[in-house]
Parts: structure tokens; sequence; C-alpha cells
């Protein structure tokens, strides 16, 4: 049996936003797995983030750029261990230089061995970490290409985002924006429907088919209701399906048509810190 602390409970109540016996008694079922417990909080029909992947906190900046011809996109964090450096002016500098140069590079690892000033992005990071006194690092690293990309960065750089859109048109750059803004905002874990992992659909339907038992519902009726529960899950968590947050009454597909017939969001990237 595991031990659970005090300081489990607070990261899970941190993770989930359930109340902390909930949450002690979860991590006492699970026998202290966290991915377990949040699971069975989910099928007692607590209110817990689908998508969880900004769980772990980290300080820094998150810079997001894109080309001169609006083809192709970078978002990367810079990662250090305090707000206080984070917010730095010239940390910030640091990181939208460093974006700037990620830019030039299809991987991580090509842009972490690239020269920067005389010396490469890796040995940059550790020349810092020794100035500055804490650990610095690029944590993230995304590209992104399509026939239109736009950016946000959200206000402290904490969540910096990429849209794609299918074409260049009149508006495309503040409605990428707009759609970057949305996801920088509600944090969808896909692009679409297709682009949801099975596994996932597969879970959500249990923890559907869980509340619904516990509702009293017949059994016969569950996997109609729980295909309906999914058609929800898909709309309030894959991008083009969402509502648009600047208009409820319309999809964020509806809204990129509406700017012109026929253009659609083929893609996008988001990285987040804390």
């Amino acid at each position: 049996m595991a031990t659970i602390t005090a300081a489990d409970v607070n990261k899970l109540r941190t993770i989930t936003g359930a109340g902390m016996m909930d949450c002690k008694k979860a991590l006492v079922e699970s026998d202290g797995d966290f991915d377990l417990a949040i699971e069975n909080l989910r099928k007692k029909g607590q209110k817990v983030a689908a998508n969880r992947s900004d769980r772990e906190s980290t300080e820094g900046a998150a810079i997001a750029v894109v080309s001169a011809d609006k083809t192709s996109g970078v978002v990367i964090t810079l990662n250090c261990e305090t707000d206080f450096v984070g917010k730095n002016e010239g940390f910030v500098k640091l990181a939208t230089e460093l974006a700037n140069q990620a830019l030039k590079f299809a991987t991580k690892e090509a842009f972490l061995a690239s020269d920067f000033h005389g010396i490469t992005v890796a040995e940059k990071l550790i020349e810092q970490t020794g100035v500055i006194g804490e650990k610095i690092e690029v944590a993230s690293f995304e590209r992104l290409s399509g026939a239109f990309v736009g950016s946000y960065i959200h206000a402290g750089n904490k969540i910096a985002t990429l849209v794609a859109l299918s074409a260049n048109v009149s508006g495309g750059d503040e409605a990428a924006r707009n759609v970057a803004m949305q996801a920088a905002a509600m944090n969808p874990i896909a692009l679409n429907e297709a682009g949801v992992d099975a596994s996932i659909i597969e879970k959500e339907i249990e923890i559907a088919k869980d509340q619904l038992r516990q509702e009293g519902k017949p059994e016969a009726m569950l996997d109609n209701i729980a295909k309906g529960k999914i058609q929800r899950f898909y709309k309030d968590n894959t991008l083009v399906n969402q509502d648009y947050i600047k208009d409820g009454s319309v999809s964020v597909a509806a809204y990129v048509k509406s700017v012109e017939s026929g253009l659609t969001v083929t893609g996008f990237s988001r990285v987040a810190l804390g």
C-alpha cells in the first residue's frame, strides 16, 4: 500500500480541481497511481480536464514565430526555474532570438547544434545557466507548415500557438490569429475527430457508461447515450468543433469559412508553461 502524503493530495487537486477529500480517497483507491486516480474521479462524475498535458508547472517563456512568407512557423519554450527569471526582459529577448533561430531548422537536435553568435545553442543554454544561476533549457520545440500560418503569444509569454489555414486569403492573417488565440484559451487535444487517439475515445466511452450506470440508466440504453456524450466530447475538445470564443453561436470551422468560402484550419501547435 502506497503512502499518500498531503503533497500528493494537493498535487492531484491542482491537476483536477476536485475536492481535497475526493482526491485523497481517489489516491488511496488507486494505491498512489495518479493517472488511475484521475480516471476514477472522472468515473464518479468529478469535473476533471480531459487534457492534462500542462499539469507539471514550469517557468520561462513560450514564443511563436512565423516565416516571412507565412508558410511555416515554430513554437518553443525556453524554461527556467523561477517566474522572476522568466519575466525578465533579457530572458524574453533571448527566448525570442532563439525562436527565430529555431525557425531555420526542422528538428530540435539540429537547432541545438546550430551556431548562435559563435557557440552552439546548446552551449549558449549552458552559458546562461552559469550566468543566471538557474537551469535553462529549451523544453518544447514544434514546427508547423501550411498554405498560411499565423501565431499568437498569450500575455506573459505563458502560452504560444500556431495555426495553419488551407489558403492565403484576404483576412487570413486576422483569422489565423483569432484561431490561434482560441487554441491558446481552450486547449484542444486535437484538430478534429480524426486526430483523437482511439484509446482516448474508448476511455471516454467507458467513463460515460460508468456515470450512466450510477445514474440508474438501463444497460440497453448505455451505448446510444454514450455516443451522444462522445459527440459532446468532440465539440469541447477538438479545435474546429469548439464554439468560437468571440461568437459562441458558431463553431471555429464555421467562423473560418465565413472569412472565405472553403477556407479550413489544417493544423495547430500549442505549447504552455505553468
